[in-house]
């Protein structure tokens, strides 16, 4: 019964909608209406602009980070990234948005973080590596994953090895437009790096 309750509680905490609440408190707008229609960091950043796209993927960064920590603060004996996992689900599907929601990377991020800074550090290395080389976030954010899971591969933490696994699979999922139009050549490219 605890189990369930704290992935519930992670579920709840990932489904909170950062862009959607910082669009329309900040900006009078939902972004949901333009751009690609996400929920997550990199449409608030193409529709808002710099300072709302950090505060958003910051949010849903934390989101995984504090799901991730929940066991600790409350002293639950489960399984931390299990619940972890909750709230990635519940930030690409929350119940306070319609179930329509982000692409799971900064909040899947954000577990990793909570669990293991130094593979988070790895992951963002690479992103932001790839990211200057290609100018593509999504498929910087899709390469990132596998990073992560070579990178748990070598030291040995199959645990997270097994976590970056599905949360890889959950990004490539829903980044599965972006590739055909990365494939077409019409996807869009970043212009500030």
């Amino acid at each position: 019964m605890e189990y369930i309750l704290y992935c519930l509680l992670a579920y709840l905490l990932g489904s909170i909608p950062s862009g959607l609440i910082v669009g329309k408190m900040g900006y009078g707008v939902d972004i949901r209406e333009h751009g690609s229609g996400n929920l997550g960091g990199t449409n608030t950043f193409r529709v808002l602009g710099i300072k709302a796209g950090l505060i958003v993927t910051t949010a849903d960064i934390l989101k995984g980070t504090v799901a991730a920590a929940l066991p600790f603060f409350l002293g639950a004996d489960v399984i931390t990234l299990v619940v972890g996992i909750f709230a990635v689900i519940g930030h690409m599907y929350p119940v306070f948005a319609g179930f329509k929601g982000g692409k799971a990377v900064a909040t899947s991020g954000g577990v990793v973080l909570g669990v293991n800074p130094i593979i988070f550090l790895i992951l963002l290395l690479s992103f932001f590596i790839l990211l200057y080389l290609t100018k593509y976030v999504s498929l910087s954010s899709m390469i990132s994953g596998i990073v992560g899971v070579i990178a748990t591969l070598i030291v040995k933490d199959y645990g997270l090895t097994l976590v970056i696994s599905v949360f890889t699979i959950f990004v490539i999922y829903r980044h599965r437009a972006n590739i055909k139009r990365i494939m077409n050549k019409t996807e869009p490219k970043i212009t500030w790096m």
